[in-house]
Protein backbone atom coordinates (compact mmCIF):
# COMPACT_ATOMS: atom_id res chain seq x y z
CA UNK A 1 0.00 0.00 0.00
CA UNK A 2 2.76 2.43 1.00
CA UNK A 3 6.47 2.34 0.35
CA UNK A 4 9.02 4.90 1.50
CA UNK A 5 12.52 4.83 0.04
CA UNK A 6 15.34 6.87 1.60
CA UNK A 7 12.94 9.49 2.96
CA UNK A 8 14.70 12.29 4.83
CA UNK A 9 13.54 15.47 6.53
CA UNK A 10 15.56 18.26 8.10
CA UNK A 11 15.09 21.78 9.43
CA UNK A 12 17.54 24.63 9.00
CA UNK A 13 18.09 27.23 11.70
CA UNK A 14 20.68 29.72 10.54
CA UNK A 15 23.70 27.64 9.54
CA UNK A 16 22.55 24.61 11.54
CA UNK A 17 20.71 21.72 9.91
CA UNK A 18 18.76 19.39 12.21
CA UNK A 19 17.71 16.01 10.85
CA UNK A 20 14.39 14.56 12.05
CA UNK A 21 14.13 11.68 9.56
CA UNK A 22 17.14 9.81 8.22
CA UNK A 23 17.06 7.43 5.25
CA UNK A 24 13.70 5.94 6.14
CA UNK A 25 12.89 2.80 4.20
CA UNK A 26 9.48 1.42 5.06
CA UNK A 27 6.77 -0.76 3.55
CA UNK A 28 3.21 -0.64 4.94
CA UNK A 29 0.97 -3.39 3.67
CA UNK A 30 -2.76 -2.97 3.22
CA UNK A 31 -4.65 -3.98 6.36
CA UNK A 32 -1.77 -3.55 8.80
CA UNK A 33 -2.11 -1.86 12.21
CA UNK A 34 1.25 -0.25 12.93
CA UNK A 35 2.43 1.52 16.07
CA UNK A 36 5.25 4.09 15.94
CA UNK A 37 7.12 4.59 19.20
CA UNK A 38 10.24 6.32 20.46
CA UNK A 39 11.35 9.14 22.77
CA UNK A 40 10.30 12.76 22.32
CA UNK A 41 12.07 14.32 19.35
CA UNK A 42 12.71 10.95 17.70
CA UNK A 43 10.83 11.90 14.52
CA UNK A 44 7.50 10.14 15.14
CA UNK A 45 5.23 13.07 14.33
CA UNK A 46 7.48 14.05 11.42
CA UNK A 47 7.02 10.60 9.91
CA UNK A 48 3.26 10.80 10.42
CA UNK A 49 3.12 14.22 8.75
CA UNK A 50 4.97 12.84 5.72
CA UNK A 51 2.59 9.88 5.49
CA UNK A 52 -0.40 12.23 5.87
CA UNK A 53 0.87 14.44 3.00
CA UNK A 54 0.90 17.41 5.36
CA UNK A 55 4.61 18.06 4.84
CA UNK A 56 6.19 18.77 1.45
CA UNK A 57 9.75 19.47 2.59
CA UNK A 58 11.13 15.93 2.56
CA UNK A 59 13.35 14.12 0.12
CA UNK A 60 13.17 10.56 -1.18
CA UNK A 61 10.44 8.42 -2.70
CA UNK A 62 6.91 7.89 -1.38
CA UNK A 63 4.63 5.45 -3.18
CA UNK A 64 0.93 5.28 -2.26
CA UNK A 65 -0.14 2.17 -4.13
CA UNK A 66 0.89 2.83 -7.72
CA UNK A 67 0.99 6.60 -7.17
CA UNK A 68 4.42 8.27 -6.92
CA UNK A 69 3.63 10.90 -4.29
CA UNK A 70 7.10 12.42 -4.70
CA UNK A 71 6.16 13.37 -8.28
CA UNK A 72 2.82 15.01 -7.42
CA UNK A 73 2.27 18.74 -6.97
CA UNK A 74 0.70 20.24 -3.86
CA UNK A 75 -2.88 20.13 -5.19
CA UNK A 76 -2.56 16.52 -6.35
CA UNK A 77 -1.21 15.50 -2.93
CA UNK A 78 -4.05 17.32 -1.19
CA UNK A 79 -6.63 15.56 -3.40
CA UNK A 80 -5.05 12.18 -2.65
CA UNK A 81 -5.08 12.88 1.08
CA UNK A 82 -8.73 13.94 1.05
CA UNK A 83 -9.81 10.83 -0.82
CA UNK A 84 -7.71 8.16 0.89
CA UNK A 85 -6.40 9.37 4.27
CA UNK A 86 -7.95 10.16 7.65
CA UNK A 87 -5.89 11.99 10.30
CA UNK A 88 -6.41 12.19 14.06
CA UNK A 89 -4.41 15.07 15.50
CA UNK A 90 -3.09 15.28 19.03
CA UNK A 91 -4.31 18.89 19.26
CA UNK A 92 -7.76 18.21 17.70
CA UNK A 93 -7.54 20.74 14.79
CA UNK A 94 -11.30 21.31 14.86
CA UNK A 95 -12.65 24.42 13.15
CA UNK A 96 -13.96 26.77 15.83
CA UNK A 97 -16.69 28.31 13.68
CA UNK A 98 -18.24 24.96 12.73
CA UNK A 99 -20.52 22.83 14.90
CA UNK A 100 -19.66 19.27 15.84
CA UNK A 101 -21.81 17.92 13.00
CA UNK A 102 -20.30 20.38 10.51
CA UNK A 103 -16.74 19.47 11.57
CA UNK A 104 -17.51 15.79 11.07
CA UNK A 105 -19.09 16.49 7.68
CA UNK A 106 -15.99 18.32 6.42
CA UNK A 107 -14.20 15.30 4.85
CA UNK A 108 -17.45 14.30 3.13
CA UNK A 109 -17.72 17.75 1.52
CA UNK A 110 -14.72 16.87 -0.66
CA UNK A 111 -16.46 13.80 -2.05
CA UNK A 112 -19.13 13.72 -4.73
CA UNK A 113 -21.91 12.56 -2.43
CA UNK A 114 -25.58 13.60 -2.28
CA UNK A 115 -26.48 15.80 0.69
CA UNK A 116 -28.85 13.25 2.22
CA UNK A 117 -26.20 10.53 2.06
CA UNK A 118 -23.72 12.82 3.81
CA UNK A 119 -26.27 13.67 6.49
CA UNK A 120 -26.91 9.97 7.05
CA UNK A 121 -23.20 9.21 7.39
CA UNK A 122 -22.75 12.03 9.90
CA UNK A 123 -25.79 10.86 11.86
CA UNK A 124 -24.42 7.31 11.96
CA UNK A 125 -21.02 8.40 13.26
CA UNK A 126 -22.59 10.73 15.85
CA UNK A 127 -24.58 7.78 17.13
CA UNK A 128 -21.59 5.44 17.01
CA UNK A 129 -19.54 7.84 19.16
CA UNK A 130 -22.53 8.64 21.40
CA UNK A 131 -22.23 12.39 20.77
CA UNK A 132 -25.61 13.03 19.14
CA UNK A 133 -26.47 15.48 21.93
CA UNK A 134 -23.35 17.51 21.07
CA UNK A 135 -23.99 17.83 17.34
CA UNK A 136 -25.01 21.51 17.42
CA UNK A 137 -22.32 22.64 19.85
CA UNK A 138 -19.09 24.40 18.88
CA UNK A 139 -15.61 23.12 19.84
CA UNK A 140 -15.15 25.74 22.57
CA UNK A 141 -18.24 24.33 24.28
CA UNK A 142 -16.67 20.87 24.58
CA UNK A 143 -14.16 19.37 26.98
CA UNK A 144 -10.77 18.26 25.67
CA UNK A 145 -11.85 14.64 25.66
CA UNK A 146 -15.04 15.47 23.76
CA UNK A 147 -13.06 17.45 21.19
CA UNK A 148 -10.78 14.46 20.67
CA UNK A 149 -13.79 12.20 20.11
CA UNK A 150 -15.08 14.62 17.48
CA UNK A 151 -11.65 14.69 15.83
CA UNK A 152 -11.59 10.91 15.62
CA UNK A 153 -15.17 10.81 14.30
CA UNK A 154 -14.22 13.31 11.60
CA UNK A 155 -11.19 11.20 10.62
CA UNK A 156 -13.16 7.97 10.14
CA UNK A 157 -16.51 9.23 8.78
CA UNK A 158 -15.42 8.87 5.13
CA UNK A 159 -13.99 5.37 5.66
CA UNK A 160 -10.40 6.22 4.66
CA UNK A 161 -8.10 3.54 3.31
CA UNK A 162 -5.35 4.82 5.64
CA UNK A 163 -6.01 6.15 9.14
CA UNK A 164 -3.18 8.03 10.86
CA UNK A 165 -3.40 8.89 14.56
CA UNK A 166 -1.03 11.03 16.64
CA UNK A 167 -1.50 10.09 20.33
CA UNK A 168 -5.21 9.43 19.68
CA UNK A 169 -6.14 8.78 23.33
CA UNK A 170 -3.85 11.27 25.05
CA UNK A 171 -6.73 13.43 26.31
CA UNK A 172 -9.20 10.66 27.11
CA UNK A 173 -9.85 8.85 30.38
CA UNK A 174 -9.07 5.14 30.48
CA UNK A 175 -12.56 3.90 29.58
CA UNK A 176 -12.84 6.25 26.59
CA UNK A 177 -9.30 5.35 25.52
CA UNK A 178 -10.12 1.65 25.55
CA UNK A 179 -13.31 2.25 23.55
CA UNK A 180 -11.39 4.23 20.92
CA UNK A 181 -8.72 1.56 20.62
CA UNK A 182 -11.41 -1.11 20.28
CA UNK A 183 -12.99 1.02 17.54
CA UNK A 184 -9.62 1.28 15.77
CA UNK A 185 -9.19 -2.47 15.97
CA UNK A 186 -12.66 -3.02 14.50
CA UNK A 187 -11.91 -0.57 11.67
CA UNK A 188 -8.69 -2.47 11.06
CA UNK A 189 -10.58 -5.76 10.91
CA UNK A 190 -12.86 -4.18 8.31
CA UNK A 191 -9.85 -3.35 6.14
CA UNK A 192 -8.62 0.08 7.24
CA UNK A 193 -4.85 0.36 7.42
CA UNK A 194 -3.85 2.17 10.62
CA UNK A 195 -0.64 3.86 11.74
CA UNK A 196 -0.67 5.30 15.27
CA UNK A 197 1.97 7.24 17.18
CA UNK A 198 1.78 6.57 20.90
CA UNK A 199 3.79 6.38 24.10
CA UNK A 200 1.24 3.94 25.52
CA UNK A 201 2.33 0.33 25.75
CA UNK A 202 -1.34 -0.59 26.20
CA UNK A 203 -2.30 1.11 22.92
CA UNK A 204 0.67 -0.50 21.17
CA UNK A 205 -0.71 -3.94 22.03
CA UNK A 206 -3.65 -3.34 19.70
CA UNK A 207 -1.33 -3.19 16.70
CA UNK A 208 0.35 -5.99 14.77
CA UNK A 209 3.71 -4.32 14.22
CA UNK A 210 5.92 -1.85 16.08
CA UNK A 211 8.29 0.69 14.55
CA UNK A 212 10.72 2.53 16.78
CA UNK A 213 12.52 5.75 15.92
CA UNK A 214 15.58 7.27 17.58
CA UNK A 215 17.07 10.57 16.41
CA UNK A 216 15.25 10.20 13.09
CA UNK A 217 16.52 6.69 12.39
CA UNK A 218 14.25 3.66 12.15
CA UNK A 219 15.85 1.35 14.72
CA UNK A 220 13.16 -1.28 15.21
CA UNK A 221 10.60 -2.90 12.94
CA UNK A 222 9.02 -6.08 14.20
CA UNK A 223 5.73 -7.90 14.42
CA UNK A 224 4.01 -8.15 17.79
CA UNK A 225 1.86 -11.06 18.97
CA UNK A 226 -1.88 -10.66 18.70
CA UNK A 227 -3.42 -9.48 21.95
CA UNK A 228 -6.34 -11.18 23.62
CA UNK A 229 -9.74 -9.68 22.95
CA UNK A 230 -10.81 -7.25 25.66
CA UNK A 231 -14.04 -7.92 27.50
CA UNK A 232 -16.00 -4.92 28.67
Amino acid sequence: MIELKNVERSYKTGHTETWVLRRIGLTINEGEFITVMGPSGAGKSSLLNVLALLDDSWHGEYWFGETPVHSLNRKQRADLARQRIGMVFQSYHLLDDLTVAENIDLPLSYKNLPGKERQGMVADILDRFQIVAKKDLFPNQLSGGQQQLVGIARAVVHAPALLLADEPTGNLHSTQAREIMELFRELNRQGTTIVQVTHSEENARYGSRILELHDGWLTRDEAVPAMEVHTK
